[in-house]
């Protein structure tokens, strides 16, 4: 069997930035262990598998990591979209609709740029684990709150973030698989900076996030008192990720391009 797979640069304006993605897309149902199979052979933060539903205008939309499946993924899903439109499965004049572990996912295109409609992610204050500390290089948080799967670790200021040096092996000792660490952006045209780091899930640090901001976005939203943002990823790629919240949702934009095409044999 010969699946469509494609590689894209999500949350990038031209190749080798953003955030790599595979998208496949199927025709039939196949297996979960299939799946991770082709993740693992991809080796990309994740790989996004699109069936389109029976008697539906819906896609099922599934991420796999090349060590397990996740619950939301927001650069996959704007690398799915990107090639939806960009093969012509999918008019750009109308919304793609999939259905995922988190629920309903909403993409449409702007004029080039794609607009995510996504769950927002509460995250609350938490007292921290000493080891945490270790974890994130020894600096000192200004806060630590949680999500229902990360850390959410806001930092002193930009710099910090940047030069963050993370241990890998006490952060896999942590009860939280991922942890997100932000601060107020000191660059002009920016809000706020993150960096993500999940290497329960094979991945040391993920290029850019979407998900990431569905937490980012509240956070910021209570701490600069507006709802709209301009945000920036400053991991060794790079990407700028547009974020609105709007109640319990949160808009994420950006832009994709498409690196590699072709087929898997399985």
């Amino acid at each position: 069997m010969k699946i469509p797979i494609f590689t894209v640069d999500a949350f990038a304006s031209k190749p080798f930035e953003g955030n790599p993605a595979a998208v496949c897309i199927l025709e039939d149902i196949i297996t979960d262990s299939l799946m991770q199979k082709i993740a693992f052979e991809m080796n990309l933060a994740e790989t996004a598998f699109v069936l389109k539903e029976k008697d539906s205008d819906s896609y099922s939309l599934r991420w796999m990591t090349p060590v397990s499946e996740v619950d939301l993924c927001g650069h996959a899903t704007l690398a799915s979209s990107h090639i939806m439109w960009q093969k012509g499965i999918c008019p750009k004049d109308k919304p793609i609709h999939f259905n995922s572990r988190s629920g309903e996912l909403i993409a449409e295109y702007y004029n080039g740029e794609i607009g995510l409609n996504f769950p927002a992610i509460p995250q609350k204050e938490i007292e921290y684990p000493k080891e945490l500390i270790a974890a994130i290089g020894g600096v000192t948080p200004k806060y630590v709150g949680m999500t229902k799967w990360n850390y959410v670790i806001e930092l002193e200021n930009e710099a910090a973030v940047r030069n963050l040096k993370p241990d890998f092996n006490i952060m896999l000792t942590l009860p939280g698989w991922g942890t997100i660490i932000t601060a107020k952006a000191d660059m002009p045209g920016y809000d706020f900076v993150s960096r993500f780091f999940a290497p329960e899930k094979g991945i040391r640090e993920d290029p850019v996030t979407g998900s990431a901001h569905c937490a980012l976005g509240p956070y910021w939203q209570k701490r600069l008192g507006k709802d709209s943002f301009t945000a920036y990823q400053a991991s060794e790629r790079g990407g700028t990720i547009g974020v609105k919240v709007n109640g319990d949702r949160v808009m994420l934009t950006g832009r994709a391009v498409t690196v590699l095409e072709g087929e898997i044999n399985v």
